[in-house]
């Protein structure tokens, strides 16, 4: 009997990415079809065989989908036939096998892809003015001669 990998999902205008939680995986095998199938198969580290099949909201280009195999995780890139936002993942109006799941850490909103474009890829995408741990008094005020004087300093 197969299992189903934890698959995490998340969407541009253009793409679907599809992270799925395989560490060690062997044998993996990737199939999409232009109508919207996309086919996963793979063994575990154990030998136990996980699989499953998605069909997809929209039709996609097979030639333009890409799987990235990593040590923990399988990413693949699923190119939509035309550019445009999915209302979801699958076709189905169900709701989703509790295996899929949002990718919070890839989503974008419709509104925020222009201003995420022109930002580093995902994999290496950083928060601005993130907390390095070192704090002192002055954490996040602006050194210009100007307000210098203007704080009395």
């Amino acid at each position: 009997m197969s299992r189903h990998p934890e698959v995490l999902w998340a969407q541009r205008s253009d793409k679907v990415s599809l992270t799925i939680s395989l560490p060690d995986a062997k044998d993996i095998s990737v199939k999409s079809e232009p109508q919207g199938l996309f086919s996963f198969s793979a063994m575990g580290i154990q030998g136990e065989s996980f699989d499953f099949s998605l069909e997809l909201y929209g039709k996609i280009v097979p030639e333009g989908c890409k799987t990235k195999v990593g040590l923990r995780n399988i990413i693949c890139s699923v190119q939509k036939e035309e550019k445009g936002w999915w209302k979801r993942l699958l076709k189905s109006e169900e709701k989703p096998a509790p295996y899929i799941k949002v990718d919070w850490n890839k989503w974008c909103d419709e509104d925020e892809e222009e201003s995420n474009s022109n930002l580093a890829s995902d994999d290496d995408a950083a928060f601005v003015g993130e907390d390095d741990g070192s704090s002192d008094d002055d954490d996040g005020l602006l050194y210009l001669p100007d307000l210098e004087k203007a704080r009395g300093n």
